[in-house]
């Protein structure tokens, strides 16, 4: 199975170790992958602050970049969102651009999402054993993809304890544009988050902005946590 590696501009800026991580993590579950040279931001930033035509341009570049992939695997909720959902979107008036944002949206998946759903994966090993954690749901991959229940089984499964956080669900405030736009509120939703956060060993989380967000709100209330990305701790539960 060949897969394509879509790393995100936050993971190539930010988080490189979990490009690393998902890149070992999907050969050890036997994929071949590829890293298309030349992949730049998927959009989304454009797309959310209403330049559609500079989205479209983005998206129809990275349409042509992946072509011919079998599989696009992206270690990020957001940018699959981007890919998956709104590139149809960006294209649904030209019927040409449209096939082809449909045909990339049928074969584009968050990594933790195509373990379980197109591998079939639900035991990557036993490398988390004692660890007590925390998910963040990002609100991309919840509430546009329907990823819950995958990155959490790959945890639990792993033997992570995975802690009832009852805000776990809720929006971290970052929302891209958003934490730029009106700054105030955004902050005060993550600390609104936070201060409901249940003593654990690390924080996690599928989306790179969400983890700067909150990994600067605990910086900023002197809070010495771990923020890690899923990618790279799902690399570790292989042990």
């Amino acid at each position: 199975m060949r897969v394509a590696l879509f790393i995100t501009c936050l993971a190539d800026q930010f988080f490189a170790e979990a490009g690393v991580a998902a890149v070992r993590l999907l050969r050890h579950l036997g994929c071949t992958v590829t890293f298309p040279k030349g992949q730049t931001c998927c959009g989304q930033p454009a797309y959310n602050a209403g330049y559609w035509a500079e989205a479209r341009q983005m998206a129809e570049y990275t349409l042509k970049l992946l072509e011919e992939s079998e599989y696009v695997v992206l270690p990020s909720g957001s940018c699959t969102t981007m890919l998956r959902a709104f590139y149809p979107e960006l294209f649904r008036e030209r019927s040409r651009l449209f096939s082809r944002a449909e045909a990339l949206a049928q074969r584009t998946f968050e990594l933790a999402e195509f373990i379980v759903k197109v591998l079939g994966v639900t035991q990557l090993g036993r490398g988390l054993e004692g660890r007590r954690v925390a998910y963040h749901h990002g609100c991309h991959a919840l509430r546009e993809l329907g990823i819950r229940q995958e990155p959490l089984t790959l945890l639990r499964n792993a033997g992570a304890e995975v802690a009832d956080w009852p805000a776990a669900e809720e929006c971290c405030g970052f929302g891209g544009l958003f934490s730029v736009k009106l700054p105030e509120v955004s902050l005060s939703m993550a600390d609104q988050k936070l201060r409901t956060l249940p003593a654990v060993d690390f924080l996690t989380s599928a989306d790179g902005g969400c983890m700067l967000h909150l990994a600067g709100r605990m910086q900023n209330r002197g809070l010495a946590l771990p923020v890690r990305p899923l990618a790279s701790v799902l690399w570790e539960a292989v042990g």
